[in-house]
This record gives C-alpha cells, structure tokens and sequence, in this order.
C-alpha cells in the first residue's frame, strides 16, 4: 500500500486524509440527529474520495519519479493556502450563516495550529463542528511533526539550519557522496514512527480528562489542541472546563512536549551529550517556565500590595500557579488561559500583562515540534554569541572553551538565527502596516500579526485590554491574516526556499 502512495505527490495524500476524515463529525452529528451538519460532511467526504480517485486514475500511467525535497516543500504550502479551501466546504455547508471566507479563515486557523476563531461564543456552533476544527489543528500538527523530520530537516529548514553545516535550503554537501533515501519512502518512514506515539499521547491525555470530569467532547478537542499546540477550545478555554485544578495540570505536564523534540524522538540532537537534561532548549525553556512566573509572583511585595487577613496563603498559591500554567501554555504558543490567571493578576497588580505573553509566544517552543514561534533554539543560539562576544571584550585574544558543535552554534548557527530572527522582524512590520492600512488601530495590528506569525491565535483575546473581534474584521484584513498564519507556520526562510530554481527547473 505504501508503494502505491509514493506516486502521488503529498497534498494529493493530505486531500485523501482530510476526505476519509469528515466522515468522523458526520457520524457524530448523525447519532446526535444533526442530519443537515451530517449529510455536509457525509457528502464532501465522498465528493472529495471521488475527486482523488479520479485525480490519482489521471496520473497513474505517468514515470515514477523520485519526488525531490523540495516538491514535498511545496506540497507542504499547498496544504496550508489550498487545502484549508476543501476543508471549509463541510464547515460552510453545516454551519449555513456564515460566508465562505470565514469558514475559509477557521480552517486555516486550525490547520496552521493557530487556533484563532470567528465564533467566540461557544454555543454557537454545534458539537460536530467543533470536532472538525480539533481535528484539523489535530491534523495539522501532525503534519508540522512529520514535516519537520522528512522535509524540513534535509532541507536545512524549521529550526535545523542553526545547527546543520549546509545553507538553509540546500542539502548536506558532505552526504551527497552517500545515496539518501527517496524523500517519499522517508516521509512514509518518519510518519510510521511519530504518528503512533502523536496518537497514544493524545489518547492517553483524553482519558485523563475524562477521568477529571470533562465531557468526552470537551477532553477530546482539548487533548487535540494540547498535542498541536492550537489552543481549539469548544467551550471558551480550560478555564471553562469541569475537569477544574486536576485537567490543567495534566495539559500542563502534556504541553511540555511543545519544549523540546527530545521529549518524544531522539531524531534531533541539538547537544553532544545525551539526555533530556543536557538538551539547550529544554533548559532554556524551563528557565522561562520557572522565571517569568516567580518574578511576576515576587513584584506582589515589590509593588506593596496588600491583601485581607485569611487570604495569603491561598491568594498565592492561586496566583503561583495561574503563572506557571499561562507562561508555558504561550511559550509553547497554545494559547490556554488558566482559571487562576486573574489571581495572578490581581496578585502581582498588573493590569493586562500582555507584552508578557506576546514576548513569550515570540520566542516560541522547541524545533521540530509542533510549536510556533521563533523557536528556543535559535534564542540559545544568539545567546552563545552574545555571551562570546562579551567575553571577547574583556579578553580579546581568549579562545572560546565550547566544543566544535557548540562553536558550530554560536558561530554559523547564530548567524542564520540572526538572519531569520531579522526576517521575521520585517514580516512583523509588513504584516503591521498593512493591516493598520486597513482600519485596524497600532495595538490590535500589532497584535493580529504577533499572533498570527507565532501561530497563538488566543492572543487576540488575552493580551490586549480588550478581545479583538475578528469577525468585525473587513474581507481584506482576514485574508492578510490568512497569509500570515501561513507565514508563521511554514515560516520565512521555508517560503524562501520555495523560489529556489532547481524545484522549478523539472
């Protein structure tokens, strides 16, 4: 079966998956008597199998060709802009008071694992179509950990350029004397081995949900969305659910995984040494996780805030937690708001600490993972390079005490990361500008195009003073904010990439 499907090219397979998946929500809203919701997924489910086939039929006599790394890039793209189009035709047809735009604007939201939503008020969409958009950010986030594997890694792309000693975008030269395997069996390989242990984490974290009080929906769609990282709540956010203290510790232990690709696959060393506790951006990462939230804690005494007799104690362990709990949820670019964030607040007195959480969705979660941002690695890289060039200034003629790897990062890694982190500045600045062109105020642009470059859509809602409401936005402002949804998911060097010649010379 596996032969037969690296024939085809990659969004054609992800069309095929998309299609064999609506038929899951169909058969949720037909046992719950929804038969207009059904009969929509039912049917593009089978117009969809039915296109495949007769696309699949079209190209079966063709030459098989090796697909090349860079073809699957693109394929990549095309599941991200083009797809989403496909997946929105249920979700148009089921919701039926909507515009196809913003069924268009939901689906790339899910599928780019943004989890930015038009449909804040959770009883407005029934319980199929909130299944279909936890699973297509479900969906999507395993598309961005089989990727990162098969063809961002080879590529030199996603995070991996900051410790590869090729270009980004271009090969390993010093295994071009070596046959490497065809990107499509390699891809078919990657997904054999992740998909597996993607789905027994998602299962075991449903049942743990369950377990805690969640409706089997709620913990379904939760533990979708902890997993991708996509922050798809059908009711409102965790601190809506009835699993309560116990179902956030658990999302808790679970959005760790977003740290660290060594958390789950041993695919990617970032560290000569072995072990998760010598891992640079698993340190890194729980340094922010423990730091932020204790130094918003200590400014309670710093700002003199005083609370009534009796609730101390209490007030601070709301408060510690609510901290602790938020800063990993938007490192890990999630989105989930804790129950106990307002005692966190209200605890260290500040207002709407949103710079906080944009600064934390910026820097983002590990590589390869399903987190957006601009990654913690290449953070650790151009911290290297600073603390090298600092020591530099009081010995300029000392020799830097690393190994060759760790000289490898902060020489050449932490140039790239220089280069991205600038491009990603300027598409940060477009993105603002032209959405301040279209009618929106400084904050909500800058806003908008924090989160959707980071890939953390409940920023809209969290850190400003007030939510943005998205569906108040104009046409034109939702597709900007489309495209850049798509941008921060594949992210600039990746569409870089795409203009290179040797994918268009075939």
């Amino acid at each position: 079966m596996a032969a037969g499907v690296l024939r085809f090219p990659l969004v054609l397979v992800l069309s095929a998956l998309a299609a064999l998946s609506m038929f899951v929500p169909a058969i949720l809203a037909l046992v719950q008597e929804d038969h207009t919701v059904a009969r929509s997924f039912a049917y593009s489910g089978l117009l969809g199998l039915s296109l495949v086939a007769l696309i699949a039929l079209a190209m079966s006599n063709r030459p098989v060709r090796d697909t090349s790394d860079l073809s699957n890039l693109l394929s990549l793209a095309l599941a991200y802009s083009a797809l989403p189009i496909f997946l929105a035709v249920p979700f148009y047809e089921g919701l039926g008071t909507t515009s196809f735009l913003n069924a268009y604007f939901e689906m790339v939201s899910a599928i780019t694992t943004t989890g930015a939503t038009l449909f804040e008020k959770p009883g407005r969409l029934v319980d199929s179509l909130h299944l279909w958009r936890g699973m297509v950010g479900w969906l999507g986030g395993l598309l961005i950990w089989v990727a990162a594997s098969s063809v961002l890694a080879p590529l030199n792309l996603g995070g991996f350029e900051v410790t590869s000693t090729a270009d980004p975008g271009q090969g390993d030269t010093r295994l071009d004397r070596f046959e490497r395997a065809n990107s499509a069996k390699r891809l078919v390989q990657i997904t054999r081995t992740l998909a597996p242990i993607y789905f027994g984490l998602t299962l075991a974290l449903w049942l743990m949900l369950v377990v805690g009080g969640d409706r089997p929906l709620v913990a379904a769609v939760h533990a979708m969305s902890t997993l991708a990282t996509s922050g798809i709540s059908p009711v409102g956010g965790v601190e809506n659910a009835t699993s309560g203290f116990s179902g956030e510790v658990v999302i808790f232990l679970f959005l760790l995984f977003a740290l660290s690709r060594l958390t789950f696959s041993s695919d990617t060393i970032t560290t000569a040494r072995p072990g998760l506790h010598n891992d640079p951006e698993f340190r890194l990462g729980m340094l922010l996780v423990i730091g932020v939230p204790l130094l918003i804690f200590a400014r309670h005494w710093f700002g003199a805030l005083e609370l009534a007799d009796g609730e101390e104690g209490a007030k601070a362990l709301h408060a510690l937690w609510g901290g602790l709990f938020n800063v990993l949820s938007f490192l890990s670019t999630t989105g989930f708001e804790s129950a106990h964030w307002d005692a966190a607040r209200d605890w260290s007195g500040l207002g709407t600490p949103g710079l906080i959480l944009l600064g934390l969705s910026l820097v983002g979660g590990g590589v390869a993972t399903t987190a957006g941002g601009v990654k913690l690695l290449r953070v650790y890289a151009l911290y290297l390079n600073g603390q090298r060039e600092m020591e530099r200034l009081v010995h300029p003629s000392s020799v830097g005490r690393a190994g060759a790897r760790s000289r490898r990062i902060r020489r050449q890694g932490a140039f790239v990361a220089w280069i991205f982190f600038m491009l990603f500045a300027l598409s940060l600045a477009v993105i603002t500008v032209v959405l301040a062109l279209l009618g929106m105020s400084f904050e909500e642009s800058i806003i908008l195009s924090i989160s959707a470059l980071s890939t953390t859509g409940p920023l809209t809602a969290s850190a400003g003073d007030a939510p943005i409401a998205l569906v108040e936005m104009g046409a034109a402002a939702k597709l900007v904010y489309c495209v850049a949804m798509m941008l921060g998911r594949l992210e600039t060097l990746a569409i870089i990439a795409l203009f290179n010649p040797g994918l268009w010379r075939d």
